[in-house]
């Protein structure tokens, strides 16, 4: 594999769960987040995505990854159609199950989740916008870098195809290593079906659409289960501004 690739890989197994665990370190360290913090963190956030999905797909090209190799293409339009779809909706209905067990979960776990919950997520309906787009971001940076052009990288290794999605799937879940110890290990799964949906899909519409689905759920459900005033109102909750 490339020199560059291999520097790409660095980035994303350890240089993005750094950063990550330093971010919610500060995080955690305030007492509470603003309007503007929270903004700014979705903003930045954006930016960052969107920059490592240029340069990756910079580094791609150049070493002569095709559209095909890296996920671009919808083959059987149809069928990934009604995936995409009915995978979102399942998906979607589960995260949402899933916040509302969170909000039950008693001790240490509960309290984490608050302290995280009131510090990321959107607590007015003018920061549920950014945050969505927050999600759309995600769905479409993260698959591109982590079942795009990860997996057609290690392709070329050459890997085995079990090999692929684990080594991806370990990526993925280290990059959200912020969200803890359950955290780590869900978002492991999530990866392993994604990274499985890529390769019978031959795609990523499909898995960057239930991965856009995931994170507007917990951006819109999550307030109402995991903030301790609930769901969002007209105006901002929070004294800060």
């Amino acid at each position: 594999m490339p020199w560059d690739f291999w520097l790409i890989f660095v980035v994303l197994g350890v240089v993005l769960p750094l950063r990550g665990r330093i971010r919610l370190q500060k995080l955690l360290s305030t007492p509470h987040t603003t309007k503007r913090d929270r903004m700014t963190l979705y903003i930045s956030t954006i930016a960052f995505q969107w920059l490592a999905v240029a340069l990756a797909a910079w580094r791609a090209r150049a070493r002569g990854l095709s559209l095909e190799e890296l996920g671009l293409l919808v083959h059987g339009r149809e069928r990934v159609a009604v995936a995409a779809i009915v995978g979102a909706a399942t998906l979607g209905g589960l995260q949402w199950l899933n916040l509302r067990r969170m909000s039950r979960t008693p001790g240490k776990a509960r309290d984490f989740l608050q302290a995280l919950a009131e510090r990321i997520l959107p607590h007015a309906r003018i920061e549920l916008l950014l945050f969505l787009a927050l999600s759309v971001t995600a769905g479409l940076c993260e698959e591109f870098l982590y079942r795009g052009f990860a997996m057609a990288a290690l392709t070329r290794a050459p890997l085995p195809v079990w090999g692929i999605v684990l080594v991806s799937s370990v990526l993925f879940a280290l990059a959200h290593l912020y969200q803890g110890r359950g955290g780590l290990v869900s978002t492991l799964v999530i990866g392993t079906v994604f990274g499985t949906a890529r390769i019978a899909y031959d795609g990523l519409a499909a898995v960057s659409l239930w991965h856009i689905t995931i994170d507007a759920v917990a951006g819109v459900a999550g307030p109402r289960y995991l903030l301790k005033t609930g769901t969002l109102p007209a105006k901002e909750i929070s004294t800060g501004s």
